[in-house]
């Protein structure tokens, strides 16, 4: 049996584009086109019936090396931690302290964006340290 070499990760939301605008600014990632028969994603959508516009977006690496994200509304908000989370890996090569700046400085960058801190982990001089953080809609995600 062959492996799978590429898969997306799902992410329930309420408005799904604005979610995946926020994870292609924490990322580096982009909006895919839309198929060739729209001009626009904005036509796509007038050409969808109300019930299902906006009702999804994705995001994918422009180098294609990482996974795509896809984003689907879901009427139920969010009720308890996730089960499935992205870890951002922004302290990768990097040891004690200089790696908890690392984090700091992305943590930072990330607020601005509209992410909320949870709490910052420091378990030694390790790689072990991290920051528990939340998307645009609560979606729990690590940087490490």
């Amino acid at each position: 049996m062959p492996a799978i070499k590429q898969f997306q990760v799902t992410f329930d939301c309420a408005v799904p584009e604005r979610v995946a605008r926020f994870w292609c600014e924490v990322l580096g990632y982009v909006m895919p086109p839309p198929s060739a028969e729209f001009a626009t994603w904005e036509d796509y959508r007038r050409a969808q019936p109300p019930e299902k516009q906006g009702s999804w977006a994705a995001c994918q690496d422009p180098s294609g090396a990482g996974p795509r994200l896809y984003f689907q509304r879901v009427p139920e908000g969010k009720a308890a931690k996730n089960r499935v989370h992205l870890d951002v890996r922004a302290g990768t090569g990097l040891v004690g302290q200089e790696r908890l700046a690392a984090l700091e400085a992305e943590c930072a960058r990330l607020l601005a964006l509209g992410a909320v801190h949870v709490r910052t982990m420091v378990a030694d001089e390790e790689n072990e340290s991290c920051i528990v953080m939340q998307d645009v809609e609560g979606n729990e995600f690590c940087l490490d």
